[in-house]
């Protein structure tokens, strides 16, 4: 069983900055793919962003990029999401998610990836 421990959430005002990481654990695991997505109150779940553990390329909605920055440390099979320039419509829930063999559709907004995290809170004041 894959599990995936999500931190770094928090209340941010608007145009600050805050670091999410997700750590994946469970035997047998090894993440190919790793993202994140977000759903705010009356929406749905968005992807947000993505990136592939073997050419480490990185995808992002259109909403954030150019704000927001994915990592991941292959060691660790940690990922992590550096949210700058927060925006009032960037609160939302944010969820971790993995896959273990990269898929057609991952990094893209119709990504279904087989794990998810528990979900952490972003709030951004205005």
């Amino acid at each position: 069983q894959v599990q995936l421990v999500e931190s770094g959430g928090g209340l941010v005002q608007a145009g600050g900055s805050l670091r999410l990481s997700c750590a994946a654990s469970g035997r047998p695991f090894s993440s190919a793919a790793m993202g994140w997505f977000r759903q705010a109150p009356g929406e749905w779940r968005d992807f947000v962003a993505g990136i592939e553990w073997r050419g480490y390329s990185t995808t992002y909605a259109d909403s954030v990029k150019g704000r927001f920055t994915i990592s991941m440390d292959n060691a660790k099979d940690t990922v992590y999401l550096q949210m700058n320039g927060l925006k009032p419509e960037d609160t939302a829930v944010y969820y971790c998610v993995a896959d273990q063999a990269v898929k057609n559709d991952w990094g893209k907004p119709g990504w279904k990836p087989d794990y998810w995290g528990q979900g952490t809170q972003v709030t951004v004041s205005s």
